[in-house]
């Protein structure tokens, strides 16, 4: 890997993405195979977090890819309040498990994995790689890639319709933006890997579901992205002038 690495920063960040992308889908379908769901994923995202956070560390790029710190205060970014907030509406609904109690936990372990590996892949390697040519097509890629990533819903047999899946492309592109800014100013990719994480495996213990009307599922969906791009707007208001995300402002 670390050849790779040396030799092209954004081939590298593309392989993982391929990488995490295809495993992770075939792992869902073998799991489903075997009737127990998540479970050959959970160990696949486990063995992926694992991987990827030694080799970081061993090639001393911690500081790099935001395991530090971070290097201004919580306040300038409102406490992550609005993150906070849309991790909770896992609960808006009230509280129920969506699968057994194994499955869940298997749900469980890989939603904690899959905020680790895709804040590192996405928020780390991908953005790092192309940042120092171009920080605004690095912000901008980053966030669109995470987002559209999230189009695997349509045919991975997710059940998810189309209109729910297009307003979660939507809400990822603007989750996408949120925190590569934060990361960006932060220096610290944890607060991001704490929101996904979150975000991610609370929705085993969600009563909102698929099984709930189209209606109230894109009324939920509207109300999280009107947050999002509020909280968008203050810290572009906050950290930059409209024509630049200089560090210092």
């Amino acid at each position: 890997m670390t050849k790779i690495y040396k030799k092209s920063e954004i081939t590298f960040a593309i392989l993982w993405i391929v990488a995490y992308v295809v495993l992770s889908s075939l792992a869902d379908q073998f799991s489903e195979n075997i009737g127990i769901t998540k479970s050959i994923t959970a160990v696949l995202h486990i063995a992926m977090s694992l991987i990827l956070f030694f080799w970081i560390q061993k090639n001393k790029l911690g500081e790099k890819y935001g395991f530090c710190r971070l290097s201004i205060p919580a306040k300038r970014f409102l406490f992550y309040i609005p993150l906070i907030i849309i991790a909770s509406t896992a609960f808006w609904g009230g509280i129920k498990l969506q699968y057994d109690i194994l499955e869940s936990l298997f749900y469980f372990i890989s939603m904690l994995c899959v905020g680790f590996l895709e804040e590192v892949i996405f928020r780390g390697l991908l953005f790092r790689a192309m940042e120092k040519d171009n920080l605004k097509s690095a912000i901008i890629v980053s966030a669109l890639t995470f987002g559209l990533g999230h189009i695997v819903n349509l045919f991975n047999g997710s059940g998810k319709d189309l209109i729910s899946s297009m307003i979660q492309i939507v809400f990822a592109v603007l989750v996408g933006f949120v925190l590569v800014i934060i990361f960006y100013h932060g220096k610290s990719i944890v607060p991001c890997i704490l929101f996904h994480s979150a975000n991610n495996a609370l929705k085993v213990f969600s009563a909102n579901g698929m099984s709930n009307p189209l209606t109230e599922r894109v009324i939920n969906l509207v109300l999280i992205i009107a947050v999002l791009g509020g909280y968008l707007f203050y810290l572009v208001k906050e950290f930059g002038n409209g024509n630049s995300l200089d560090a210092n402002n």
